[in-house]
């Protein structure tokens, strides 16, 4: 048995709230009986580009679980190489941050799906390229893309201006391949659907929740920030379809 901890969306910002609404996560996987085997998180990692110092503090609480991380709209590639440098296996020192991560038997393929100055995301011919050479090497285990910017609709007319453009030249390079799921954040939602023939499952936000439209509205903006953090744990095992339970800890 595999089991992921995905992560997504902390958003940290120096503020004690932000801290502790991620410390509620970390400490409820800390007093697991066994650790997680890999801890993933799907970007926005800080609020504003630079909070990368505070980032990598409060994930060294994992130890020696392997942790994951990848880009969100909110962060900046080369602070984020500069401050997560232990967390972070990506040639060159800029922009794209894209890397392939071999855990207890499962690959991750890591994708900047980012676009820097910009809430949507993209992903470049070149980028749809590297990924094509990645996803034509053997692989024996699971196989997990994960990124930032879902590229389904979320039915939001705030949201869905900031999904992951021209999917269906993503799709063209996945299709086919021996893909386990697709892993995403983002949307601050904890959801599960497809995208060219795979599971897509995105992971709860931990610094706050987007209410679905029609679920009660938040009381300002659209993002609800007195709603509990949320996770995603991912299981795998051979020969079983893979299992993904939400949770949102008070």
């Amino acid at each position: 048995m595999f089991v992921i901890a995905h992560l997504s969306d902390p958003h940290l910002d120096g503020t004690e709230e932000a801290r502790q609404r991620l410390r509620r996560i970390t400490s409820y996987l800390r007093e697991f009986q066994r650790p997680v085997d890999v801890v993933l998180v799907t970007g926005d990692l800080a609020d504003h580009g630079t909070e990368y110092e505070e980032v990598a503090a409060e994930l060294a609480v994992f130890g020696e679980v392997p942790v994951l991380v990848l880009p969100g709209n909110h962060d900046v590639s080369e602070p984020l190489r500069a401050g997560l440098s232990s967390y972070v296996d990506s040639p060159g020192d800029g922009h794209p941050v894209h890397q392939v991560r071999d855990v207890g038997g499962a690959r991750f393929v890591l994708l900047d799906t980012t676009v820097p100055g910009e809430d949507h995301g993209l992903l470049s011919p070149e980028s749809l390229d590297w990924l094509r050479g990645v996803l034509g090497e053997p692989v024996d285990g699971p196989l997990f893309i994960a990124f930032h910017q879902p590229p389904v609709s979320l039915h939001h007319p705030v949201m869905d201006q900031w999904l992951l453009r021209e999917p269906n030249a993503f799709a063209d390079v996945l299709r086919d391949r021996p893909i386990t799921a697709l892993l995403a954040g983002h949307f601050h939602n904890g959801l599960a659907t497809t995208f060219a023939g795979f599971p897509l499952l995105l992971a709860p936000g931990i610094r706050s929740t987007v209410p679905l439209p029609f679920e009660p509205a938040p009381a300002a903006g659209i993002t609800d920030k007195a709603a509990p953090p949320g996770l995603a744990l991912h299981v795998h095992a051979d020969g079983s379809p893979l299992i993904t339970k939400f949770l949102h800890l008070p």
